[in-house]
């Protein structure tokens, strides 16, 4: 490869078709392989690197102003961990500025350098991301050197080597190695967040990458939250009597995490008690069912993503990241489709007739993202109610 590296470059993005974009590195110094996404939210971006759903992705921010309220020790929604089961990498067109927030405890590019995330910024994120809508997500790798040498026939080289998503199973990384309780409540002002002193559900949640603020989302409707590893049995689930079962979000194909989570799915679904599944766990739900999943050219990333609930009607803002999709053609009978995209008719959410069994595409938590769908765990509540 001869391209010439312009003055001053500190940072690169180093694409499998051998595409080189230059700029100046951010936060952590070196290398990460991923594949690279766009995300349309204009906030929230702390909340999106630290979704185990970003795992072994790097983001490109289509909103040109990333950074400017800083950071906080609040709005992490991993568990535990940095980039290893996060986002690997960040792409903005301005550089981070300091922050100017009262909640901010520390600048964009220091928490990045801390966490291990790689920022590249000065980029042309409108061509970036106007290439991923044409041809889909590559493989990449986005490195910063603040000396500015690079090897870029290397870096082009392991961007194409790496092997992808397809057939990866991330959620046994980026679960919960052993179990524990959750009982803290929404954000409200001005208390921040609450604590859960009067359950009235008990609620196990099977976690595939969770984010904080479902767990936050069940226990204000009541529920005392019990998070369980990914591969953890059906048989041990239900000898804990639960009111509910949730099914979380998390990174990698959902075929692949579906072969040992599947069959346990299956029996949950057999045991008559209501199960609620998100983004990846709505995906292996509908395996579970008998329908099939597919990767996604671009896949869905933004808080700005118009949904159908069918069931009413009514067309909501909502929060989505996955790259993986349910494909609606293959919903068997007894299954419904509850919710469509609007952006590309996609399948959004689904329902088991007669069964207190659904699942949603988006995040109803909203973190990062609007509210609109925040009703949806009150729906779980509901199924729990009745199920008594």
């Amino acid at each position: 490869m001869t391209q010439t590296l312009l003055p001053g470059v500190t940072g690169v993005l180093a694409l499998a078709d051998g595409t080189i974009l230059q700029g100046i590195g951010v936060g952590a110094v070196g290398e990460a392989v991923g594949e690279v996404c766009f995300n349309t939210a204009m906030t929230g971006y702390q909340e999106i690197l630290t979704d185990p759903s970003y795992m072994a992705q790097i983001v490109t921010f289509t909103f040109p102003h990333i950074g400017n309220v800083g950071t906080n020790v609040e709005d992490l929604e991993q568990m535990s961990g940095g980039s290893e089961t996060a986002a690997r990498g960040a792409i903005f067109r301005d550089a981070p500025t300091d922050p100017a927030n009262w909640r901010s405890d520390s600048d964009l590019a220091g928490w990045m350098t801390r966490r291990g995330v790689i920022g590249l910024s000065g980029v042309d994120t409108r061509a970036l991301t106007i290439a991923i809508r044409e041809s889909g997500m590559p493989h990449g790798v986005i490195a910063h050197s603040p000396d500015g040498q690079f090897d870029l026939n290397a870096l082009v080289a392991k961007a194409r080597a790496w092997s992808g998503l397809v057939g990866l199973d991330l959620a046994r990384e980026a679960t919960t190695r052993q179990t524990f309780v959750w009982d803290e409540t929404l954000w409200t002002w001005p208390d921040a967040y609450g604590k859960l002193t009067a359950p009235k559900y008990e609620v196990v949640v099977l976690d595939y990458g969770v984010k904080r603020n479902i767990l936050r989302s069940l226990a204000s409707i009541g529920a005392r939250v019990t998070v369980v590893p990914a591969d953890t049995s059906a048989e041990d689930i239900l000898a804990r009597n639960p009111d509910g079962v949730l099914l979380s979000n998390g990174p990698g194909d959902p075929a692949a995490t579906g072969e040992y989570a599947v069959p346990q799915i299956r029996k949950l679904v057999d045991s008559g008690k209501p199960v609620f599944g998100i983004c990846l766990g709505h995906q292996m739900l509908a395996l579970a069912l008998g329908a099939t999943t597919v990767k996604m050219e671009q896949g869905h990333h933004g808080a700005n993503h118009p949904v159908k609930d069918l069931t009413t009607g009514k067309v909501e803002i909502v929060s989505m990241n996955h790259g993986f999709t349910v494909d609606r053609s293959s919903l068997p009978e007894p299954v419904t489709e509850t919710h469509v995209s609007l952006f590309d008719g996609s399948n959004a959410g689904l329902a088991l007739k007669g069964r207190p069994v659904f699942s949603v595409q988006h995040h109803p938590e909203a973190s990062p993202g609007p509210t609109d769908s925040l009703y949806i765990f009150d729906r779980f509540a509901g199924l729990m109610d009745a199920a008594r």
